[in-house]
């Protein structure tokens, strides 16, 4: 059962965090084993490269070195602060137009004013001195508002630069916080998201979708004998025949660890299966060689399960029938696709 598959390998990860809790004497306390059940896990690239880069040069990572990089990398509240920061500047800016437009109505209000008086005065005069002087204080005062509406122009167009600069900060975390560092195809938060919609709408259009679910064969054991950075290249490997081979409208996500999720919109069974096929074949046509040594470490193979959207289907439904059929692909003998049809005639027993 893919259950039991998901038991072992998590469980395998923990081991590996109270291992490395050991090995440093960090506390178990929940934060510190996330930090290291993250770690052993290879979710998260940019942990992994800081942890790695401090036990290259020392071979050992204190507690508070671990609090920093828990806060930096993990905490809840990461991307949350730096929304409230860029909220906080947007406010700000939008307040100092608010200031601008309130001077600028001040000074047509003053500016009105001077054309009312001068007005009154010129009906009652006809003094050229005095008419003389009438207009030359409408000149000047005429001359200060066009000046300080260029100067309010100049500040506005300042004002335009800095809010576009904090939209695209918004939009840049917005990205982040939808995207898998490592790979760059979108999170596990973006694929629930997405495959929400996708059910909705075609609950509303009678519309469909399918669903490939795709999980790197024997990655455990390739992470542990050639390690994690290694590792972390195969799952670029394999993100990389995913983006290859999906259209605009595709969502491919990285479902977690190394297996991935591919929403295909408006796809039934048939193509999608052709997809899966494409995108096996791209992953198994591609040769690993290890960075550092230049050591060919063979070819990478996946197995990916297939389901399509039926009347009635929830996410979880969906998600439960490609899982299956992933699983039942890795019992097949990996390195292949299977449908939800294919479940039905599978002889039950474990994934070898």
């Amino acid at each position: 059962m893919g259950q039991q598959e998901d038991f072992r390998r998590t469980i395998a990860y923990g081991e590996s965090a109270v291992g490395l809790l050991k090995r440093h004497e960090i506390p178990a306390y929940p934060r510190n084993y996330e930090l290291w059940y993250t770690y052993s896990a290879g979710f998260n690239h940019a942990l992994n490269k800081a942890v790695n880069e401090i036990l290259r040069q020392r071979g050992v990572i204190s507690l508070e070195e671990s609090t920093e990089i828990y806060n930096e990398y993990l905490s809840p509240h990461r991307l949350s602060d730096r929304v409230d920061d860029v909220g906080i500047k947007m406010s700000d800016e939008i307040n100092e137009i608010v200031g601008l437009i309130e001077k600028s109505l001040d000074q047509t209000s003053d500016y009105r004013d001077s054309l009312q008086g001068a007005s009154d005065e010129l009906s009652e005069t006809h003094d050229r001195k005095r008419v003389e002087k009438i207009i030359a204080k409408l000149i000047s005062a005429t001359e200060n508002t066009q000046n300080s509406n260029n100067l309010l122009e100049s500040q506005l167009a300042d004002s335009r630069h800095q809010i576009a600069e904090l939209q695209e900060s918004l939009e840049a975390i917005r990205f982040e916080s939808l995207t898998d560092e490592l790979t760059t195809l979108a999170n596990r938060k973006h694929f629930d998201q997405s495959i929400e919609r996708a059910v909705r709408d075609c609950d509303e259009s009678g519309g469909s979708f399918s669903l490939l679910m795709t999980d790197i064969d024997h990655f455990k054991n390739f992470n542990d004998t050639y390690g994690h950075q290694t590792g972390d290249q195969v799952l670029r490997l394999v993100a990389l025949a995913v983006k290859q081979n999906v259209k605009g409208q595709d969502i491919a996500c990285r479902y977690g660890g190394e297996e991935f999720a591919i929403i295909l919109p408006r796809t039934n069974l048939t193509p999608a299966t052709q997809l899966a096929e494409h995108i096996r074949h791209a992953v198994m046509s591609k040769e690993l060689v290890k960075r550092s040594t230049g050591e060919n470490l063979g070819r990478i193979t996946i197995s990916i399960g297939v389901a399509e959207f039926q009347a009635g289907d929830t996410p979880q439904s969906v998600i439960e029938r490609a899982d299956a059929a992933m699983y039942t692909a890795k019992r097949a003998g990996r390195n292949q696709v299977k449908t939800e049809h294919d479940i039905k005639e599978e002889k039950p027993g474990k994934v070898a």
